[in-house]
């Protein structure tokens, strides 16, 4: 919603002060100058980045123009799930925990939270950790190690998108000035015509300086951006399970190692130690936020 509305705005601004100042809307319509900036722009970015990456950057644009950011619903959902899977951890053998992790899908506990199961990275994280802590072989620090550069793999393929957008912003402007000379060459070729047609085509060429550095700042570069502020806050998810089991590893019981992840979570999001207490003994759920609020 912000997205649409920063762009209206900005459009609106842009091209409601050159209409102002006597400008001609339709001598901005050069469909050829986006053309050749457009097109260039697309053609370097997938020489610039390998499949997978073009295929998220496609996911990271919706996330980011929707903004996709995690609710505190969604806080809650794995806070409940950490601490039901804790609770079966804590007092039930190893051959009927086990089921949880080895097939989540089929697990009753996942089954309660299908947004959470939908999250196959979140959950493949959550069941092999659940699995060392079964083996119970491996030491508390070596396992906060582990999950570190975990997190930090998982964070440097999740700003892939946003440094493949910026590099785009930062070609642009260049990319605007190719189209512009391009459109002085055609211009220089035309000297014998009338004034008029001469001034039409040099306009038409410096549209093309003008789109380049629109697309840049006002499109592609604010995406960019965007998406540097929502992946990092998905990323979240991943420092509340550590968190919390590794609290459940020290000894801590299932509701105290599910307020070590509720510290880890945004103030702006965060849900408070009461409405988690409830959510997680009572299945307050939806009704806990609003009475909380």
């Amino acid at each position: 919603m912000n997205f649409a509305v920063g762009l209206i705005i900005t459009v609106g601004s842009i091209l409601g002060g050159y209409a102002a100042l006597g400008g001609h809307l339709e001598v901005l319509a050069q469909p050829y100058e986006f053309l050749i900036i457009a097109g260039s722009a697309l053609g370097i970015f997938i020489v610039a980045n390998p499949t997978a990456t073009i295929k998220d950057c496609g996911k990271a644009m919706v996330e980011a123009v929707f903004d996709k950011a995690p609710k505190p619903r969604d806080f809650l959902d794995v806070l409940s799930a950490l601490h039901a899977l804790m609770r079966e951890l804590r007092a039930k053998p190893r051959s009927e925990v086990e089921a949880h992790f080895d097939n989540p899908g089929e697990s009753e506990i996942f089954k309660n939270f299908p947004k959470l199961l939908a999250d196959k990275e979140l959950v493949t994280f959550i069941c092999d950790y659940g699995r060392l802590i079964i083996i119970g072989n491996a030491r508390t620090h070596e396992i906060e190690a582990l999950m570190d550069e975990e997190i930090e793999t998982l964070a440097y393929d999740r700003y892939k998108p946003e440094h493949a957008y910026q590099a785009v912003a930062d070609g642009l402007p260049a990319l605007g000035i190719v189209a512009a000379v391009l459109g002085v060459i055609h211009a220089m070729g035309a000297l014998d015509q009338s004034p008029e047609a001469l001034g039409g085509l040099i306009g038409a060429a410096l549209v093309g300086t003008f789109a380049g550095i629109f697309l840049s700042y006002a499109i592609v570069g604010p995406i960019a951006q965007k998406i540097r502020a929502v992946r990092p806050k998905q990323l979240r998810f991943f420092t509340l399970v550590k968190q919390s089991l590794l609290a459940f590893m020290n000894g801590a019981m299932p509701q105290v190692a599910v307020e070590f992840g509720r510290k880890t979570i945004p103030s702006t999001e965060r849900p408070t130690i009461d409405v988690v207490e409830n959510e997680t003994t009572s299945g307050g759920g939806d009704a806990a936020i609003k009475e909380a609020a």
